[in-house]
């Protein structure tokens, strides 16, 4: 058998094992715990101790173990526990994914076995004596996030047990899979539901008004301060405050957030006086905060008091078996889910291998549009481009106006513009510096570290 070819242990089973209890909520499941040991490669040493039912490797920052090789695709490979036993899948990986000698799209793995992935090598091995537990909902959605995967059952599994409680909750995730969705759920299954539900949005509200905003202000506390405010925390008393975009708020407003989640009182801005605050926090973000803490730009202590219960939602390309179900969710909202309009199979197929840089949100706004596009019973896969959701980058140099496409919602266009000016303007430093880190790091005016993350995100390396 060559490197290219499937290893026997391909799985046949694609089911959970029995739960080992079941409650009004959801069935509870048990497995061990195991540990991953990266044997070759970059990070040479490196070892983690896994207790999630899902565990995915590769070079992005916000992968569960994210490895510092060039040679790694982004997301680059998965270990799910399901069937009885622990699962390897290749995640469309540039470079493939190997047991040993034995390139594997998905297989089995024995404890002490080898997994290679671009340069690394890294050995699976049991925790014996160590169990893990997690939760699998017994319905297919949680307020107005929907989805049968086992991946959103376990997402649901966890707000369901966790909304009950005031425990702050921090939502992570990509631009598009609900972040927002999961808060209001949150909130609707919690004591507080007929309380207030108030929205802050770190990165729409201008620096220097945030902490007025968050906090509130007396009349005359600054220049237009023409009557008094109570801010975010104030008004979502009694109810929930959902901070949005959490990893946008700037790092001298971070002391002052916290004191306030520790003493649970807020001060106005030009007041002397303190109020009680009795409001639960769920925060959101789909910024790399562990990465950020050791980068130093976002306090340790804060992000802690946060990630009390954390909760990530899975991108649209690691569930794509809610593609179907997602769709004719999407049509039945559009009161097109009639017996006589229908998606055909080429459509569909195409839908399941598109990536969804936008996630669940893409995936609707282009659903709604085909539909308007369509002229027959169907949605025909001929009004499919090859990226869903149309151009959003500007010209090559950046200088020109951008092309605007508002079929997309503008965080996610404004994410693809900057995400393609960051990617041209480092490779412009780099190249300038020769590929020296420090010097372009030092052109630019950033840190070197930061830069290293940039590049990791962007995956920028020299030329061979």
């Amino acid at each position: 058998m060559n490197r290219d070819e499937q290893d026997p242990q391909t799985p046949t089973l694609h089911k959970i094992t029995e739960a080992i209890r079941t409650d009004e909520l959801s069935e509870i499941y048990t497995f061990n715990k195991y540990r991953l040991t990266v044997l070759e490669g970059p990070d040479q040493g490196r070892s983690a101790t896994v207790d999630r039912r899902s565990f995915v490797i590769g070079s992005a920052h916000d992968c569960d173990l994210s490895l510092d090789d060039a040679t790694v695709s982004r997301r680059h490979c998965r270990i799910v526990y399901e069937g009885g036993g622990y699962v390897l899948e290749d995640v469309d990986s540039r470079n493939g994914t190997y047991i040993e000698s034995f390139r594997v799209k998905s297989a089995f793995l024995r404890p002490g076995v080898r997994i290679g992935l671009g340069s690394s090598t890294i050995q699976f091995d049991l925790v014996e004596g160590e169990a893990a537990e997690f939760y699998l909902s017994r319905t297919d959605r949680f307020g107005e996030l929907h989805g049968n995967s086992i991946e959103m059952k376990e997402v649901f599994g966890i707000l369901q047990r966790v909304a009950p409680t005031d425990a702050t909750v921090l939502i992570t995730g990509e631009s598009g899979t609900g972040k927002e969705l999961a808060a209001r759920g949150v909130h609707e299954h919690s004591k507080r539901k007929n309380g207030p539900f108030v929205v802050f949005d770190c990165s729409a509200v201008p620096r220097e008004l945030i902490e007025s905003e968050l906090f509130g202000h007396v009349k005359g506390a600054f220049t237009g301060a023409v009557q008094s405010r109570p801010g975010a925390f104030v008004s979502a008393q009694g109810g929930t405050l959902f901070l949005d975009e959490l990893g946008e708020l700037p790092l001298d407003l971070q002391p002052k957030l916290l004191r306030v989640l520790e003493t649970r009182e807020v001060k106005p801005l030009g007041s002397n006086d303190t109020t009680q605050i009795d409001t639960r926090i769920v925060a959101a973000t789909n910024r790399p905060l562990e990465q950020m803490v050791q980068e130093g730009s976002f306090r340790q202590d804060l992000y802690y008091r946060l990630a009390v219960i954390q909760v990530p939602l899975p991108p649209l390309c690691q569930r794509v078996e809610d593609i179907p179900y997602l769709v004719k969710l999407f049509l039945k909202q559009q009161g097109r889910d009639t017996p006589g309009y229908v998606v055909s199979h080429e459509a569909m197929e195409k839908l399941k291998q598109h990536p969804w840089p936008g996630n669940v949100r893409e995936l609707k706004n282009y659903v709604e549009r085909a539909m308007i596009l369509s002229t027959g019973p169907e949605i025909d896969a001929s009004l499919l481009p090859s990226s869903p959701g149309g151009p959003v980058a500007s010209n090559s140099s950046f200088g020109g106006e951008a092309v605007i496409d508002l079929n997309k919602p503008f965080k996610l266009a404004k994410e693809e513009l900057v995400d393609r000016f960051e990617n041209s303007y480092l490779s412009a430093a780099l190249k300038e510096s020769d590929w020296n880190v420090t010097q372009a790091a030092q052109r630019i005016g950033i840190h070197r570290k930061s830069l290293e993350y940039l590049m990791k995100k962007h995956q920028l390396r020299r030329p061979s």
